[in-house]
């Protein structure tokens, strides 16, 4: 991997870590800082969310006293300039889920474009 497919790598995984971050999902203004505009998910309960939904969501105060969420093999890989896909497990209060992002290069910086959780049983 060349130096700047790393450097694209390790933005990705730092915004993906900032996002499980409970600090972060608390507060509205950051978690859209590192959505891109036309974010979408497919959450691990199937549902459906874009940018809108997921603001609404964090500005209900509900994320506020979740407890961290736990990461393991998380990898990345460069797909295209400006273009990264992650994936990697969460365990959030034993529920375990397989997590695929797609991050984008944007005049801003790094934002998610799309994430998709499926449970792991």
């Amino acid at each position: 991997m060349t130096d700047e497919n790393e450097r694209a790598v390790q933005a990705a995984i730092d915004g993906e870590l900032r996002l499980l971050d409970p600090e972060v999902r608390a507060s509205p203004a950051l978690v859209v800082e590192l959505l891109d505009p036309e974010f979408a998910e497919i959450g691990a309960s199937g549902r459906w969310w874009d940018a809108e939904s997921i603001r609404t969501v964090t500005s209900s105060g509900s994320v506020s006293s979740e407890s961290p969420v736990k990461v393991s093999e998380m990898s990345g890989v460069v797909l295209a300039p400006g273009i990264v896909h992650l994936t990697y497990f969460s365990d959030h209060q034993g529920r375990r889920v397989w997590r695929s992002s797609l991050w984008r290069l944007t005049e801003t910086g790094w934002r998610m474009y799309f994430h998709q959780g499926t449970p792991a049983g």
